[in-house]
């Protein structure tokens, strides 16, 4: 299992070309090909600075997509993207009042086309260490639209909805595998959600039992990775929000931990911990001895950087909660969840990933 005491979770800042000509390539001034060579060129570059930081997991910065989820999601047949989501009190206001759409399912989910692999492929070619692919988990559909969201006459049946989603997530991750994907990250925010006290009420207002979805989110995420290749790596990250340095909720792991930590089958935990919004270490407790904690206490959301001693001391203070050779460590989250980025310049993002390592280094001697 690959074990890497120094994590990051998936998303860079974009190169300025890749910015400029992603715009481009949606106002139909370039073409798919000419964006797709100037992100493989941004990728390759980004990359290389990744790997100096000496991470040994490396992503493509998802640097071809617009949001963490929405691009791979809205690939499934069967599910439509609309409209836009309630105004988040904690959320800037996009330059051009857009907000983030919503995910509907339209008719019956089925995986018809590889949605990540030709990006894996291409990564594997510019990577020495580990390439590390991060989608989003099979939750994402359900969560924020509940029962309502999915079409009663493609699934009067919800047991059918989940089935089939879970269907078609095995068949991508499958072809991932036969590429030579050895680490893969579900990014859920839900789970994360659901130690929030308001969205619990809202969960409970669309009709869903807040106590229960997490057990559902367990079976499900199971029934996609169950039977997976002993070597692949499966990682969860669990997140309350990172739109352009913005929260959407807050709240301890303690409502969810058990179900969390003990209910589903990934070999690693990468958790929100970068401030007061996640509580403390205690829910830890919950933490299986064959399993991995990735501690997010660096914040990819706030310029300053953090002091090395404060994060080694954060560390010995989970410990006593789980194994510090069960720890591990990375920022909160990626620094550029939706194309709009963080706000930070792209130093304080490298000087972010060069203390993590450092800090890795400086607890375990590696990284």
């Amino acid at each position: 299992m690959s074990n890497f005491r120094a994590d990051h979770v998936g998303s860079l800042l974009r190169t300025p070309a890749v910015k400029e000509n992603r715009l481009k390539w949606k106002k139909g001034e370039i073409s798919a090909e000419e964006l797709r060579a100037i992100e493989d060129a941004g990728i390759a570059e980004t990359v290389k600075h990744l790997e100096a930081t000496g991470m040994k997991a490396i992503t493509d910065g998802e640097f071809r997509r617009d949001y963490f989820h929405l691009d791979f999601l809205k690939e499934l047949a069967g599910v439509s993207v609309t409209g836009g989501i309630e105004a988040n009190p904690n959320a800037k206001a996009a330059e051009d009042g857009f907000t983030p759409p919503v995910l509907s399912v339209t008719g019956k989910l089925k995986h018809v086309k590889d949605i990540q692999v030709a990006d894996f492929n291409y990564l594997k070619t510019v990577v020495s260490q580990t390439p590390k692919v991060s989608i989003p988990s099979p939750t994402m559909i359900h969560f924020r639209g509940g029962r309502k969201s999915i079409d009663i006459n493609s699934y009067p049946d919800m047991d059918e909805f989940f089935a089939d989603l879970a269907a078609a997530y095995r068949e991508e991750i499958a072809h991932l595998y036969d590429a030579g994907l050895r680490y893969l990250q579900l990014d859920d925010t839900n789970l994360a959600y659901l130690c929030d006290p308001k969205m619990r009420a809202a969960a409970q207002a669309r009709g869903e039992d807040p106590n229960e979805l997490p057990r559902t989110y367990a079976a499900l995420i199971n029934s996609v990775i169950d039977n997976r290749p002993a070597d692949l790596t499966v990682g969860i990250h669990l997140c309350r929000g990172n739109y352009r340095s913005t929260w959407f909720a807050e709240g301890g792991y303690e409502p969810v931990a058990e179900i969390l930590f003990n209910s589903i089958n990934v070999d690693r935990y990468l958790l929100e911990y970068d401030d007061e919004r996640s509580g403390d270490f205690a829910p830890l407790r919950f933490v299986p001895n064959n399993k991995k904690v990735v501690l997010g206490i660096i914040s990819s959301k706030k310029r300053e950087l953090e002091n090395i001693d404060d994060l080694c001391k954060r560390i010995d203070e989970a410990a006593q909660y789980a194994p510090l050779e069960n720890l591990c460590v990375s920022p909160q989250c990626g620094f550029s969840s939706t194309h709009h980025g963080n706000d930070m310049s792209h130093d304080d993002q490298w000087r972010k990933l060069d203390l993590t390592v450092n800090t890795a280094l400086k607890v375990w001697g590696e990284a």
